[in-house]
């Protein structure tokens, strides 16, 4: 994994700026602290910090193929590179290196832009072709590795992270609010549109290029297969499924370097684990997160599972006050608004991992691929409940009961809220709406200027994703999300591991995986109310019995509770203090409102208040300016104290009467985990 860069001047007379391309790949240095290097040619300027996996000693970029005609920088892996090799050094390509970055180049020099067709894997690269001077961009089928792009009437750039463009300009970054609505509904944005006016991203699937005198243009080289027509059954197709998964495994310990696991004791981690510990002849080592609370502590299925594959298990628990004092650091490494509490966590593990191995296997994909979330089989119930309900009763007497539904005491509401008899019919209201964090009727009391709702559909984007075709319900559910929600869990899976300096490895996201498992029709993922009905079946042998049948948890984060607690001062300043009301974006009343209830226990705002509160922290960062370690200096207390970034004393409790300051720790601190006798330690071995 690497950070790249790059400038692109339309006037063919000037010349790059060395200190600004300097700028823009140093900002990203947490990509790539192992190396770094600069190409330029004219207008034209590359730049690339590496993280070094694959030909450890060699691989450097920018790189150039034989005589120096085309140059590329490139993150990702490309794991049928081995493959591909021999063939190009049949039709007279010599290799320098061997690395993956010099077969993209060979590549391009037999077959230009349709290279995409034969990489398999997690890639984002530039490549500049001085002959046509030409630049080409391309980012993989499913979006693993981030590109994003923004161009002027003078200059094109380019970079893997929104930072790196913003290195490169002086001017004041401005706030794209057209983006309000989708983000209270969804956490995040699905389409090309990102919360900088004027900064995009490379979709998916997608290659962009330039050259004199021709406009940018981007072009969609992928698209996700439909689902087959062909019969097929959880039994039938539970073999495939494990053999490819298999395969996909071992193709992804392509390295120079030490691999690991992150574990957090589900399915989909603990069959990678158990996959690669089959793989490999020494002990696989494997990584955990949790927090103490035991409604948050998934810590104990890590364990059943590293004990049952024999790996060497280590694992960090997060206190709340380190929560939230890493929590502005990692909103600047995500550059937008963090959609997921579980992405601070993560970051954590990562930090772990780092410790010990360079390269981690997860199981981000396999929800979305085998449709394992709770709300797919809510919606499918929903929709075969609800349909001789609104086939029968008038929308009038509907809307009805929908306000019915909204004065019921709040045990019986909560449900009948995501009921079929409080939506209409439809994708856009039944799975998208149901399951808003904040839906449209929610949010126009909440919008100071609510006509934004009016003007901007939050689900335009995903609506318009180009692959919600005519199906049933859970194939056009699964399609939708492994093209917009997926996106953003690859963006936190990348920004997150790439603050720790680590490699995340997607195996379910494999592509000949997603090209037969997304084929398969949804009957054979959701069976009843089992949800990855195959997926279990395929693994069945490998993970323990606990493991297989415990209930989705998704990775629970007790977020909304800790902002009840001794945390409720991080709401008071970033949702209802001055500079977050002088913004003007919400009304006062229903923020008021909202914290209220969620104070009192009335109703759970957690979901919501993340988002608010990462949204101000976003703003203070980017728009004010303001340092990431500077932010919570500005909290204030139960005390009336300031809050400086970690409200807890030496022994861990809360400070009366005082300072809140961090406790005294060396920079790249983790915390052992209290152990008890047979419990797992941060450096314990499970055998």
């Amino acid at each position: 994994m690497c950070g790249i860069a790059g400038i692109v001047t339309f006037d063919p007379l000037a010349r790059v700026d060395e200190r600004r391309l300097t700028a823009m790949r140093d900002v990203m240095r947490h990509r790539g602290p192992d190396g770094e290097g600069l190409f330029l040619d004219g207008p034209v300027g590359l730049a690339h910090r590496r993280l070094s996996i694959v030909d450890v000693s060699a691989g450097h970029q920018p790189m150039a193929n034989e005589d120096g005609s085309v140059w590329v920088v490139f993150n990702g892996e490309i794991y049928n590179h081995g493959d591909l090799r021999p063939g190009l050094e049949q039709r007279g390509h010599h290799y320098r290196t061997r690395s993956d970055t010099e077969t993209i180049l060979h590549l391009y020099e037999d077959t230009g832009d349709a290279l995409v067709d034969d990489l398999h894997g997690m890639f984002a690269f530039a490549i500049w072709d001085r002959p046509r001077q030409r630049l080409l961009l391309a980012r993989d089928r499913l979006g693993i590795k981030p590109l994003y792009y923004t161009v002027t009437d003078r200059e094109l750039l380019f970079a893997s992270e929104i930072k790196g463009l913003l290195a490169a300009t002086n001017a004041q970054p401005a706030f794209n609010e057209n983006a309000l609505p989708e983000f209270l509904a969804t956490r995040f944005l699905s389409g090309e549109e990102t919360f900088f006016r004027g900064i995009k991203k490379l979709m998916p699937g997608h290659v962009a290029s330039w050259s004199p005198g021709d406009v940018f243009r981007t072009r969609r080289y992928w698209t996700l297969p439909g689902p087959s027509d062909q019969p097929a059954s959880v039994a039938s197709c539970a073999a495939d499924v494990r053999a490819r998964l298999e395969t996909a495994v071992r193709s992804h310990l392509m390295s120079d370097v030490p691999l690991g696991v992150f574990l957090s004791g589900g399915i989909d981690s603990s069959a990678l684990a158990a996959m690669m510990a089959q793989a490999v002849p020494e002990p696989i080592r494997t990584f955990a997160v949790g927090f103490a609370e035991a409604e948050a502590n998934e810590l104990p299925y890590a364990r059943l599972v590293a004990r049952a594959i024999g790996s060497e298990h280590r694992e960090v628990l997060v206190t709340p006050s380190e929560y939230f004092e890493a929590l502005p650091r990692l909103i600047w490494h995500e550059d937008e608004p963090i959609a997921f509490t579980s992405s601070v966590p993560l970051y954590f593990v990562a930090r772990l991992a780092r410790d010990h191995v360079k390269v981690v296997l997860t199981g981000e994909g396999a929800d979305e691929l085998f449709l394992g979330y709770n709300r797919y089989r809510a919606t499918l119930w929903n929709a075969r409940l609800g349909r001789p309900y609104w086939a029968t009763v008038p929308s009038r007497l509907r809307r009805g009961v929908r306000e019915l539904v909204a004065a019921l005491p709040k045990q019986v509401r909560r449900y009948a809220e995501r009921s079929f008899i409080a939506h209409e019919p439809g994708i856009r209201d039944l799975f998208l709406e149901n399951f808003a964090v904040f839906s449209e009727p929610a949010q126009r009391p909440l919008l100071a200027e609510p006509q934004l709702i009016d003007r901007h559909d939050p689900y335009a984007a995903i609506l318009q994703s180009g692959d919600d075709r005519d199906g049933e319900w859970l194939d056009r559910m699964g399609r939708l999300d492994l093209q917009t929600y997926l996106l953003e869990l690859l963006m936190k899976q990348d920004q997150m591991s790439m603050a720790a300096s680590i490699e995340s490895r997607v195996p379910f996201l494999d592509d000949h995986v997603v090209q037969y498992v997304s084929a398969l029709p949804g009957h054979v993922k959701v069976r009843g109310w089992q949800t990855k009905a195959v997926l279990r079946a395929a693994v069945a042998d490998l993970i323990p019995p606990a493991i297989l049948t415990r209930p989705k948890m998704g990775f629970p984060v007790p977020f909304g509770g800790w902002l009840r607690g001794a945390f409720a001062p991080v709401v008071d300043e970033f949702v209802l203090g001055g500079r977050a009301r002088a913004r003007g974006l919400f009304k006062w009343g229903a923020l008021s409102q909202l914290v209220n209830e969620h104070r009192h226990g009335l109703r759970q705002h957690g979901d919501r208040l993340w988002l608010l509160v990462n949204l101000e922290i976003w703003q203070r960062i980017f728009l004010d300016g303001e340092e990431p370690g500077d932010v919570l200096r500005t909290v204030a207390s139960p005390h009336s104290r300031t809050f400086y970034a970690n409200p807890l004393g030496q022994d861990g409790r809360v400070v009366a009467g005082e300072y809140w300051r961090p406790r005294p720790q060396p920079a790249d601190h983790f915390g052992a985990v209290a152990t008890a006798p047979g419990h797992v330690g941060h450096d314990a071995r499970v055998g």
